[in-house]
């Protein structure tokens, strides 16, 4: 388990209190590991209603939640085509990037209250406490999405590059998308992301989505 004396944050205590009362409290031993496995699917509930923070930061009520937008950089990891590139773990380490989120929460850089060494510390006990569950049933599996969390934490392979510019094309696209719905809302710094996209793969792809923009804010003027 990592360690940071500096923080008192513990996944344990963020745990929703409704399933603490059915998997934690009260109990005269431990979990099954099949048991163990349904605490988990239960956890990750939470990415379904969890609201993706720089959209509610600036009032979009109906925005996105991070499994949606978990599912769409999964979804798009999977058309990569760039030569000696492992589609199947691009597609792994896309579905795992954010997972700790559900007990952590959506962190953005906006975040006085919590510096980058601080969440990554949250996040990566958070992912260690979800794969002890995990572990107990499916070994390999909990190995495996570890493995695939600090791929992409520490862009430790090709893939994970890759899925990192996913994330920040996903992240334009859908800057996009709500400022075609909501003409007033300010999406500017957002596109700041352009210039964190490394591939020369998903370059060519946000090339194509600025040209839309470019196009579409022309029309505007008409």
């Amino acid at each position: 388990m990592s360690t940071n004396p500096a923080s008192k944050w513990l996944p344990q205590n963020h745990v929703p209190k409704h399933l603490k009362e059915i998997f934690i409290e009260n109990l005269s031993k431990p979990l099954s590991p099949t048991k163990n496995m349904l605490f988990v699917f239960h956890l990750i509930e939470a990415l379904k209603y969890q609201k993706r923070t720089g959209w509610v930061d600036r009032g979009l009520e109906d925005c996105e939640s991070i499994s949606d937008h978990i599912f769409r950089v999964t979804f798009m990891s999977q058309f990569l085509k760039s030569p000696n590139l492992n589609i199947s773990k691009c597609f792994s380490i896309a579905l795992a990037h954010d997972i700790a989120e559900a007990l952590v929460g959506d962190i953005t850089p906006t975040d006085k209250t919590v510096d980058k060494h601080e969440k990554h510390y949250r996040e990566k006990i958070t992912i260690e406490y979800i794969c002890d569950l995990i572990k107990p049933y499916n070994e390999e599996a909990a190995k495996k999405l570890l493995e695939d969390w600090n791929a992409y934490e520490n862009v430790s392979c090709e893939e994970a590059v890759y899925v990192k510019d996913l994330d920040k094309y996903e992240l334009l696209v859908q800057a996009f998308e709500y400022e075609k719905r909501h003409p007033e809302l300010d999406v500017e710094e957002f596109w700041g992301a352009l210039n964190m996209i490394k591939t020369d793969e998903v370059k060519q792809w946000a090339k194509d989505l600025v040209e839309e923009r470019e196009q579409h804010r022309k029309n505007l003027k008409k």
